[in-house]
């Protein structure tokens, strides 16, 4: 057990540390040589955000351990939007892009619904794979075209101070760099999928719980810390921003690549597809009428969403420990709060929109 743990808290140490030196490297290298900030922005930082997902998934789906690769995205996005974006939110009220509202939030919306229904069978196959991944290619070319019509570049903020176009590449330094940051995903992403299984068997709890919560959150560390710093540095935008990237690139590219590197695809747990998957769906819808709202997230909409994700967490764990509170748990959440949340919202989204009107 306490080498399980050890595994565990060294493999989060190593994912996080990868990521960066994996995005350090490959971005001043494809600065110095010539490539825009927005192509970086857009292929560079939006992988290293989600290279830990990536390789947990990939790690996960090679050893068999299914369970681990699917909650881990479906971890992932929630806690990215109902944590990532609430503590931010906390911190200061945040800025939404139009351009989030207009294409990114419903693409979001959009591939959390199709992976849904790909799944439905109880099976993310080596096709369905492939048509994941064909979406994350559509949608990086979409962004490109886009940016030469007028779009913004986003995550290229990111790079700010770390991009030198023209400049010495210094090959050997970066390069290095991006061997230390693969050799770490890798090492830390074993690491972490190891100390996770072994912890839990000791204690009972199925692999799928431990993916949704201790594993997607410490994949989802490089999001936290440059969603947090972003907000407390007062760029705000890109926060936001990097949350929906990060949740669009981890269904599309994690889940992908993931089911098609499997032997035989990924198997979806009917539990995950019943309610797991569908809270995914509810969550990213529910940030849309947010989002909408004065393109702002204010303190009292992060307080709520930080507030969803512990009701979320205690689901999960009264239903793994099997306590006799969790029938009435789960009915008040899905009979209760879940449509009185989604009614408030409805009003929410259409005052706004009235209000716009009004204002035009």
């Amino acid at each position: 057990m306490l080498l399980a743990t050890v595994f565990l808290i060294v493999g989060f140490v190593l994912l996080v540390f990868a990521a960066d030196y994996l995005v350090k490297g490959a971005a001043s290298i494809a600065a110095a040589v010539g490539v825009s900030p927005l192509v970086v922005g857009l292929t560079v930082v939006a992988f290293g955000t989600s290279a830990p997902e990536l390789a947990v998934s990939v790690a996960s789906a090679f050893k068999g351990q299914a369970d681990l690769a699917v909650g881990n995205v479906i971890g992932s996005n929630i806690f990215n939007i109902l944590v990532v974006v609430g503590i931010s939110a906390l911190i200061i009220p945040m800025v939404v892009h139009k351009q989030l509202i207009r294409l990114d939030v419903p693409v979001m919306i959009f591939l959390s619904v199709l992976l849904y229904l790909l799944s439905m069978d109880g099976l993310i196959s080596r096709l369905d794979g492939v048509i994941l991944f064909a979406m994350a290619i559509g949608y990086v070319l979409l962004l490109l075209w886009k940016s030469k019509h007028g779009g913004e570049a986003p995550g290229a903020d990111e790079l700010e101070g770390l991009l030198e176009p023209g400049g010495d590449p210094k090959w050997l330094k970066n390069i290095s760099l991006i061997v230390l940051g693969m050799a770490g995903l890798t090492l830390g992403s074993n690491l972490l999928v190891r100390g996770a299984v072994e912890i839990a068997t000791y204690f009972g709890v199925s692999e799928l719980v431990i993916g949704l919560t201790i594993v997607s959150v410490g994949t989802s560390l490089p999001e936290v810390a440059t969603s947090v710093m972003a907000a407390v540095r007062g760029e705000r935008d890109i926060a936001v921003g990097n949350v929906v990237g990060s949740n669009i690139f981890n269904i599309v590219t994690v889940l992908g690549l993931s089911s098609i590197v499997a032997p035989s695809g990924i198997g979806v747990a009917k539990e995950a597809l019943d309610f797991d998957m569908v809270f995914m769906i509810a969550v990213a819808v529910a940030a849309f009428p947010v989002f909408f709202l004065g393109y702002r997230v204010g303190r009292v909409s992060g307080f709520l969403f930080v507030a969803f994700y512990i009701a979320y967490v205690a689901y999960l764990l009264l239903q793994s420990a099997g306590s006799g509170l969790f029938p009435a748990y789960r009915e008040a959440v899905l009979y209760y709060v879940f449509p009185a949340t989604l009614v408030v919202l409805l009003v929410v989204l259409v005052r706004a929109i009235f209000q716009r009107k009004n204002l035009a």
